[in-house]
C-alpha cells in the first residue's frame, strides 16, 4: 500500500484558523456587498463537517472493499512515483468533474449534495457543509481504480481536491490574474457555482481545474452578484433535517407519484422534474437540471 500522507487530517488546522481569521475580519472590516458570517449558519455547516468525518468512516468500509476487489482483478498497475501522482491528481479532477455535474443532474444524488448548497452565507465555513451520505460519489472512480491506480492513491488524490476547494469559499478574494481564472476553480468560479441565479444555475463543477467545464460547455463568468442557497431554500440549522432533507422530499414525491413511471423520474432524473401527467406546472428536463430543493422538499422545515 502506497505511504501517502492525510492531507485533510492535517489540513484541519488551517481549515479552523483561516476561518476564524475571516470572521474576524468580517466583524473588524464588515462588507456590506458580502453575505458574511451568521451564527447558527456557520455552527450547522461546522457541524455537518464534523459529522461527515465520523460516518464518512462507515460508507468507507464497503466503498474500500469494492476498490480492492477491482485493484485485485485488474492486471494493471500504476505506481505511486513523483511524476505519476500528477497525472492521478488530473485523472481524479476529471472524474470529480462528472461526478460533481452528475450530483446536479441526478435528483437522488442530489438528494446527497444538495447540502452543501443549503447554505445561503459563502464563507470558508461553508466548506465544511459536507453530506452524511458521501457514498454516492464512488462509482465515478471505478476507472481510475479499473486502470490500476491503488485505492489509497485515489483517496489521496480526492483529498488533495477536497483541501484546495477549501479557500475558494470565500467572498474576500476577488478575480486572480487572468491565466489562473482561465485554468483554476478560483473564489470566482465558485461563487458562481453556489449561486441560485437562472444564468449561474449548474454552472462551474470543477474541482482543482475550471478548464473540464470550458471543455465541456458548463462555463459561466461571475457578473451579476451571486445570490447563495436553493432555488427553493430550507428554513432549518436542525443538522440531521440539513442532511435528510431531500430523501424525505423524494420519498414524498415517490408515495404521491401517479405510476412507476413518475416514481422512477422523482428519484432518476433531475432535481425539478415533473411528469408531464402530474398535476402542477410542468418541468421540462435540461441537460444540465435546475438546481433546487425539489417540488416537495420546497416545503418549510422548522
Amino acid at each position: 500500500m502506497p505511504n501517502l500522507p492525510d492531507v485533510v487530517l492535517w489540513s484541519i488546522p488551517a481549515f479552523v484558523l483561516l476561518t476564524v481569521l475571516e470572521m474576524v475580519g468580517y466583524r473588524l472590516r464588515p462588507d456590506d456587498d458580502a453575505a458574511g458570517y451568521e451564527a447558527k449558519d456557520a455552527a450547522t455547516s461546522i457541524g455537518m463537517g464534523l459529522g461527515s468525518l465520523f460516518v464518512d468512516l462507515l460508507w468507507k468500509i464497503p466503498i474500500v472493499a469494492v476498490y480492492t476487489a477491482v485493484h485485485e482483478l485488474t492486471p494493471l498497475r500504476v505506481p505511486v512515483l513523483w511524476w505519476t501522482i500528477p497525472l492521478m491528481l488530473l485523472a481524479q479532477d476529471f472524474f470529480y468533474y462528472w461526478s460533481h455535474r452528475g450530483h446536479h443532474v441526478v435528483r437522488i444524488l442530489w438528494a446527497s449534495h444538495v447540502v452543501h448548497h443549503s447554505s445561503r452565507r459563502f464563507n470558508l465555513s461553508t466548506a465544511l457543509r459536507q453530506p452524511w451520505t458521501g457514498f454516492t460519489s464512488w462509482p465515478f472512480y471505478l476507472p481510475m481504480i479499473a486502470l490500476g491506480v491503488h485505492p489509497a492513491a485515489v483517496a489521496f488524490c480526492s483529498s488533495v481536491s477536497l483541501v484546495y476547494q477549501f479557500w475558494i469559499h470565500t467572498e474576500r478574494i476577488d478575480k486572480l490574474p487572468r491565466p489562473l481564472e482561465y485554468v483554476l476553480n478560483t473564489p470566482s468560479h465558485h461563487r458562481v457555482h453556489h449561486a441560485s441565479q437562472g444564468g449561474y444555475l449548474d454552472r462551474n463543477f470543477g474541482g482543482i481545474l475550471i478548464l473540464w467545464d470550458r471543455m465541456f460547455g458548463s462555463w459561466a463568468a461571475e457578473t451579476e452578484r451571486p445570490v447563495y442557497g436553493l432555488t427553493k431554500n430550507i428554513e432549518t440549522y436542525n443538522p440531521l433535517r440539513v442532511a435528510t432533507h431531500e430523501y424525505a422530499a423524494i420519498a414524498r414525491d415517490v408515495r404521491s407519484a401517479s405510476g412507476w413511471g413518475e416514481r422512477a423520474g422523482r428519484v432518476f432524473r433531475g432535481p425539478g422534474w415533473r411528469s408531464v401527467a402530474a398535476p402542477g406546472p410542468v418541468t421540462t428536463p435540461a441537460p444540465v437540471a435546475a438546481r433546487g430543493a425539489g417540488p416537495a422538499a420546497a416545503e418549510t422545515t422548522a
